[in-house]
């Protein structure tokens, strides 16, 4: 994983444009030779070589980041270390060079392998007519907006049109603007009232919708924003859905209400607006969730959406995980290589949030490849239904890679370099001999046990020589 995994990317992003390595090596103004040892990693790219690569294919510079490989090769180690799978460990060197050679192929061998989890984890099973077996529905979503990078252009511009039609109020006049929308143009009356067991609830017979009173006033404007965008987006976000091709109903659900929160925010958080604030402000969250009215969760979610060609901003991952360690929302902007099952590290800043609730903690994360991202957390809290029934609490983590730190507020006072803590990607994951917040032994190494010595860390092993 601590390759550079740049060749692999343009290998990717030229096979995806029908060209041979020939004619991209013309255009780009070298030898095709040269350009083979760039696609295997064993040539450096030079600054100058890297803006003509990202021109001439026509992308971004951060989709030449190797991000999707990395992503890849996480995936195929993950499955190959499953125990229950009976397999022999498989090298990281025959690992990357499959997700490097045979993309597609791996990408089959990850789909066989999540359909194998089903069928183990849900006796009932979930299948098509055909019998072929699927993702279960929230992971089917959750790939469909990572494959996008939690960024849809066509939302963006639903969201603009409806805000021009609103006449580009302020933050503090939005709430009121989008109501009387609803009233005048849509016949739909708000109303805010007790509400057992639902936030929101309309009722397309009388136009009502109502929403719980014991919702504060951002989820308030959020929710009437998602009934706006829902009578006025349906299109746009219909054909995105259209085209996922979800293999259910229920992943269709999930994918079309994750485009509505998407496009509400979009234009409650409109895009040219909240990306200067973000660099204006340098990505101060409660102070951006001020300036727009919205909830620090509302505001985390919608920086990690700003991956607008041309006009990108700082790439950030957002993750949503509850006391349990269930991670109920997440995106990879910046690359962060997330395990797919399993919880994360137990050193990470996301579980120490929760014992300073209101409180944004910071921590500057190095994984065991080197790879340091900024993380920064803070524990929300939504109000309870009834007396005695427990609170709902999560933590919202956002990170970025250490390059961007001099962009963001939290690196203030950090010695980046002497305040890192290493952390893994998941305990079964992770190759870290010494770590005493361990709480799995490592899959790929064998146990170092001693009945005459009391180690230090819950599981001594033995390191594999690579």
């Amino acid at each position: 994983m601590g390759r550079t995994v740049i060749g692999r990317a343009v290998r990717r992003l030229r096979s995806e444009r029908a060209l041979s390595q020939q004619a991209l090596a013309t255009r780009l103004g070298i030898s095709a030779s040269y350009l083979n040892l760039i696609e295997h990693d064993q040539r450096a790219v030079t600054a100058s070589l890297l803006i003509k690569l990202a021109e001439t294919l026509r992308v971004d510079l951060g989709e030449l980041s190797g991000t999707q490989e990395r992503q890849l090769e996480l995936g195929l180690r993950e499955a190959f270390s499953d125990p229950l799978l009976g397999a022999d460990a498989v090298p990281e060197a025959e690992i990357a060079a499959m997700a490097g050679a045979s993309p597609n192929a791996a990408r089959g061998v990850l789909a066989l392998y999540r359909a194998w989890r089903v069928a183990r984890e849900d006796a009932s099973g979930i299948a098509l007519p055909s019998g072929r077996r699927v993702l279960l529905p929230n992971e089917e979503a959750r790939d469909f907006f990572d494959d996008h990078a939690n960024h849809f252009p066509t939302l963006e511009e639903a969201a603009d049109t409806i805000s021009l039609a609103l006449g580009r109020v302020a933050p503090a006049e939005m709430n009121h603007a989008v109501a009387e929308r609803l009233r005048q143009v849509h016949g739909l009356t708000v109303t805010v009232m007790a509400l057992e067991g639902a936030l929101r609830r309309y009722d397309p017979v009388t136009r009502g919708l109502a929403l719980s009173e014991n919702l504060p006033r951002e989820s308030r404007g959020f929710h009437m924003a998602f009934q706006l965008v829902l009578l006025e987006a349906r299109d746009a976000i219909e054909n995105l859905v259209k085209h996922a091709a979800p293999t259910s109903p229920e992943a269709a659900m999930l994918i079309r209400i994750g485009l509505l929160n998407y496009t509400a925010g979009a234009l409650l958080m409109p895009y040219d607006a909240f990306l200067a604030s973000a660099r204006s402000l340098r990505h101060d969250m409660e102070a951006m969730a001020s300036r727009f009215g919205v909830s620090f969760e509302q505001a985390c979610n919608r920086l990690s959406t700003l991956q607008r060609s041309g006009a990108r901003g700082v790439p950030f991952f957002f993750l949503r995980v509850d006391p349990a360690g269930n991670v109920s929302k997440r995106f990879a902007a910046a690359g962060y290589p997330f395990a797919r099952y399993g919880g994360s590290c137990p050193r990470w800043i996301v579980h120490n949030a929760f014992a300073q609730p209101g409180s944004v903690l910071v921590q500057v994360a190095e994984l065991p490849d080197g790879t340091a991202y900024l993380c920064f957390a803070r524990a929300v809290t939504r109000p309870a239904g009834t007396w005695g029934e427990p609170k709902p609490v999560h933590v919202i983590a956002m990170g970025c890679a250490v390059t961007h730190a001099a962009d963001v507020v939290y690196a203030d006072g950090l010695d980046l370099e002497r305040s890192k803590v290493g952390i893994g990607l998941s305990c079964r994951l992770c190759d870290r001999p010494d770590c005493r917040s361990r709480a799995f032994p490592p899959l790929e190494h064998r146990l170092s046990l001693d009945p005459m010595l009391a180690s230090a860390t819950p599981y001594r092993f033995e390191v594999k020589k690579s």
